[in-house]
């Protein structure tokens, strides 16, 4: 069929026109309308994604103070621990310890007593009253370990600083001597582990 054959719009007649048009203005519309439900999904999208951005912005949020909340807790508890603990031992070292000032002040008697009884007793009175010293001095003893405070042995012990307290060295006889204490001033005492007063000794050197 040639070209002439076939009909062009403008003759086809009017009524086929129209519908053709018709047809054309509704294709152009279905297009308009696909697009307007596109960008109307595109736009309700839009909120809905802000919206979840949002709501994982808080989620991480409180994820974090929650977390911050937990380390204050176990820092707290922690801290709490560490007091009872510092609680505990003081109060245990009180109890242990209760004695060590009553100690500490009944050896300058000691040491009184201990002086008076180097004094030579003459005469009957005098050796009465020594030996009243002698059982003053027995019964304070006594009653000092009966609290866990003892004497240091120092007289001829190899000297320890913890122990002793050198307040003189002296040349030593030989070698063995050396290093050791040779005399002992005033006495030292124990407390138990502690050391109530070191012995003032004269090391030999």
């Amino acid at each position: 069929m040639s070209k002439e054959e076939f009909p062009s719009e403008k003759d086809l007649p009017q009524e086929d026109q129209e519908k053709q048009a018709k047809a054309a203005e509704a294709d152009k519309a279905g297009v308009k309308d696909d697009k307007k439900v596109k960008d109307d999904k595109e736009e309700a999208a839009k909120p809905a994604d802000v919206e979840l951005d949002q709501l994982k912005a808080e989620v991480a949020a409180l994820t974090q103070k929650n977390k911050d909340l937990e380390d204050k807790y176990l820092r707290s508890q922690a801290e709490i621990q560490n007091a009872q603990r510092r609680y505990s031992k003081e109060r245990a070292n009180l109890v242990k310890y209760e004695s060590q000032r009553l100690g500490k002040d009944i050896l300058s008697s000691v040491d009184n007593l201990e002086r008076a009884l180097q004094v030579k007793a003459d005469d009957e009175a005098s050796r009465q009253l020594k030996k009243g010293i002698e059982m003053t001095l027995e019964g304070l003893v006594r009653a000092l370990k009966d609290n866990g405070i003892e004497e240091i042995k120092a007289d001829g012990e190899k000297f320890d600083p913890t122990l002793h307290q050198a307040v003189q060295s002296v040349p030593a006889e030989n070698d063995n001597q050396k290093g050791h204490v040779v005399q002992v001033l005033q006495k030292g005492y124990v407390y138990k582990d502690r050391v109530l007063r070191p012995a003032m000794v004269v090391v030999a050197q």
